[in-house]
Parts: structure tokens; C-alpha cells; sequence
């Protein structure tokens, strides 16, 4: 069990850790990201449904 923590800190000192800019730089990247898909899955699935409707000739 020792072992494995030696092998987990050892890792942990291999890992270079983003800077506070970098951090914020990331984040604004995978919200805009986020966005961007949510805004075209919106778009897909409304583009769907008006197909439905007009071939089902259905209301909701």
C-alpha cells in the first residue's frame, strides 16, 4: 500500500499545473465550446421537430 502512495506522489510531481491565466484562458475555451454545441443541438432539434410537424402535419 506504501508503494502505490510513493508511485502517486512521484506522478504528482510530474504533473506542471496550469498558471491562473492559462486556467482562465481554459475556461472561457470550454464555455464557448459548451455554447456553441448546445446553441447547434437547439438548432438541429428544432430544424427536426419543424420537419416532423410538417410531415406528420402534427401540432404540440
Amino acid at each position: 500500500m506504501g508503494e502505490y502512495f510513493r508511485g502517486i506522489r512521484t506522478e504528482m510531481k510530474k504533473v506542471v499545473w496550469p498558471t491562473k491565466k492559462e486556467l482562465g484562458s481554459y475556461t472561457i475555451v470550454v464555455l464557448f465550446t459548451c455554447a456553441f454545441f448546445a446553441v447547434g443541438f437547439w438548432l438541429i432539434d428544432l430544424g427536426v421537430l419543424s420537419g416532423l410537424k410538417a410531415i406528420l402535419g402534427i401540432t404540440l
